[in-house]
């Protein structure tokens, strides 16, 4: 973007492992130089946030597609329809809010809803699975899209996530000490940011999607308010060190994990010989879980670092975060709400951000071209092969300056900040607009 650019407005939207809404933000990216980490400034400014509840039969749904069942295509290709109508109200509610109009946004940053993810499984390369349906999220609301983020990597046998680092490392990555950002969503994933070393982001394990579990089974309440709850109990040692022992906690990075891994069944197996544990000890345990697996991976990725902000809807759990402060006494454990960044508006949506930061820099590039494309593949630039005869459409406009060195996102382990992590592209046409979906 050129000095004297004008601002670029992105919208990110996000439904995370919680699933309890879809949560939006609307952002002015004023300089996207700075994305590449060169620069301490924060190079985006926060114009609108708008969130709106997961309808609970949809809801039930998306869990219900985490695992094998019935009519399955049929069943998550309607879900993600039901997604993206969600999706375009939250997107209306913030040009509402900011007094803005659709055509004045360059792009959508729309991650849709994981379903499985099993990077590297299998076959070797495995497979990650959203349900987003970019070309109809672009025609409902006019704005171009991009989408399917994590694909892309696994392919290139990454693990796809998490997606989080290349943001944190865009806003603290010019910090001239080392310090970790922790986020607490349904997942538990660290960014370490070290003087001198690659940036590394891992999940380090579960934080809210078991302890949401489990207070809604026992307490009727979608999550324990405060962690007010798992205060009343007592943390029972011998599950503790069961759960640690949990093989992924003591995998290597790269590494990410989700509900295919820690979900009620895997809770199940582990109370089979603590049946007797009253529920608020077993979420007091489940509390000091997530607090212990990340004090772990700290101490043992990073060690010098000595400085931790911690970001995500669980910060809100004052419980956790008082235990978390006393679990790791030689580190300042403190919000990212010090930087300006309102916690109201990173509940369940930390990855929303980093993905307008990734999105706005490779829209920029194009917004201007009167690119109007179905579907083209190219590969990295050292590449021989160049599959020029896929792209059928006269007004092609060459796109190599895209096509940058990328570290595969599944290690988050950069040997250069680049936010323009892509390397392959959908790209359609959205009904009387040139909208453009652009598929990671």
């Amino acid at each position: 973007m050129a000095a004297d650019s004008p601002p670029l407005l992105c919208i990110g939207l996000m439904s995370g492992t919680s699933l309890d809404a879809v949560d939006g933000c609307l952002l002015e990216m004023t300089d996207a130089a700075r994305m590449q980490g060169t620069d301490a400034a924060t190079p985006m400014r926060q114009l609108a946030f708008a969130s709106r509840s997961m309808p609970p039969a949809l809801r039930a749904e998306l869990l219900a597609l985490n695992t094998p069942g019935d009519n399955e295509l049929h069943r998550a290709a309607l879900a993600a329809n039901a997604l993206m109508d969600l999706y375009a109200e939250v997107t209306e509610a913030l040009c509402r809010q900011a007094a803005v109009q659709p055509i004045q946004i360059a792009v959508i940053g729309a991650h849709g809803q994981t379903v499985r993810h099993r990077p590297q499984m299998f076959d070797g390369t495995g497979y990650t699975l959203q349900l987003v349906n970019g070309a109809l999220l672009a025609e409902r609301t006019g704005i171009a899209v991009a989408c399917d983020f994590r694909s892309r990597d696994v392919a290139a046998g990454g693990q796809g996530a998490p997606l989080v680092p290349a943001f944190h490392a865009a806003l603290w990555g010019a910090e001239a000490t080392g310090l970790a950002v922790l986020n607490l969503g349904g997942m538990a994933n660290l960014t370490l940011l070290q003087p001198g070393r690659n940036v590394v982001g891992f999940d380090c394990g579960p934080a809210n999607v078991l302890l949401d579990h489990w207070c809604v089974r026992h307490t009727g309440q979608p999550y324990d308010a405060g962690g007010a709850w798992a205060a009343q109990g007592t943390v029972h040692a011998s599950l503790l060190q069961q759960l640690l022992a949990d093989p992924y906690i003591g995998q290597e990075p790269p590494k990410s994990t989700g509900r295919d891994h820690f979900c009620d069944e895997w809770l199940q197996r582990q109370l089979h010989a603590h049946t007797a544990l009253p529920p608020a000890d077993v979420q007091a345990t489940l509390t000091a879980f997530t607090v212990q697996a990340a004090a772990l991976h700290l101490r043992r990725h990073a060690p010098a670092v000595h400085r931790l902000l911690v970001c995500g809807g669980g910060v809100r759990n004052t419980h956790l975060m008082r235990d978390l402060a006393a679990a790791l006494p030689e580190m300042a454990v403190t919000s990212t709400s010090q930087f300006g960044i309102d916690q109201r508006t990173t509940d369940r949506t930390a990855a929303i951000d980093q993905q307008n930061a990734t999105t706005a820099v490779l829209f920029e590039q194009i917004v201007q071209q009167p690119v109007v494309l179905e579907t083209f593949y190219r590969d990295d630039l050292s590449a021989k092969r160049r599959p020029s005869s896929k792209v059928r459409e006269q007004r092609f406009h060459d796109v190599d300056i895209f096509l940058v060195d990328v570290t595969k996102l599944g290690s988050i382990v950069f040997h250069r900040l680049n936010v323009q992590l892509l390397r392959e592209f959908s790209v359609y046409r959205a009904m009387c607009t040139v909208g453009k979906i652009i598929n990671c």
